[in-house]
């Protein structure tokens, strides 16, 4: 199935079950892994790469210093290829993030360790979009310096902007 093809209720649910994966990894002692969702120059396609913490704006908690090779990185027009895996479609997030944990060790090892006030946000990020809605910190209509707007099957969802990184400024 192409992406085009995908309903938006799918996206809905593979995007989700990115989010979950992060939980999972906070759950194990990986709080200082950090999301970057958007949104596509396009709007077709939602977009979430996972950093460290030290990859993180220190002005705005939700983006990225710089694009590496070595994050991982999903995108809905992928569907179900979490992270490009094309055998792990019916993998519960719990299984994806073990794979996660072998298959990106080199982030691991930086995301590893204790963020309490990131863990927190994040627990209330999935509360507010749960159960159908993306956070999207970046694209063409947002501005997510005090809020991220959310996109998916109710309108008008924000949650509270993350806290900062310790990386430098843009």
């Amino acid at each position: 199935m192409t992406a085009a093809q995908n309903s938006h209720e799918d996206v809905i649910r593979a995007g989700r079950k990115v989010l979950r994966v992060v939980g999972e990894l906070h759950l194990r002692g990986y709080q200082r892994l950090r999301i970057s969702p958007g949104v596509s120059s396009s709007g077709g396609y939602w977009r979430c790469s996972v950093t460290p913490a030290s990859n993180i704006s220190s002005e705005n908690g939700a983006q990225m210093l710089e694009w590496r090779e070595c994050d991982a990185h999903y995108s809905s027009a992928d569907g179900r290829r979490y992270f490009g895996w094309i055998d792990m479609a019916r993998a519960t997030p719990s299984a994806l993030a073990d794979r996660f944990l072998r298959e990106f060790q080199e982030i691991a090892r930086e995301g590893h360790g204790r963020d309490w006030l990131y863990a927190g946000w994040y627990v209330e990020l999935l509360h507010i979009t749960y159960p159908d809605v993306l956070p999207e910190a970046y694209g063409d209509h947002v501005d997510s310096t005090l809020r991220i707007p959310c996109g998916g099957l109710r309108n008008g969802v924000f949650v509270p902007a993350p806290p900062p990184g310790p990386g430098m400024k843009r």
